[in-house]
């Protein structure tokens, strides 16, 4: 699956993607970003939009 645009995901579809590559494969936000070429910002701002933040203690969107 193709995560660099993230501009393509509904937000919540994307929420559960994320949470999973970072429950599953990467240990921080930053890993996931590196790993999967995603732009941080626009991540970030995609699921704020939404309502979700990072949290880096679960190392999860909430």
């Amino acid at each position: 699956m193709e995560l660099s645009n993230v501009n393509q995901f509904d937000p919540h579809i994307l929420l559960g993607i994320i949470n999973e590559k970072l429950r599953l494969e990467c240990h921080s936000l930053d890993d996931l970003v590196i790993t999967y070429e995603i732009e941080p910002t626009h991540l970030v701002e995609k699921l704020e939009d939404s309502g979700y933040r990072y949290d880096p203690l679960t190392n999860q969107f909430r």
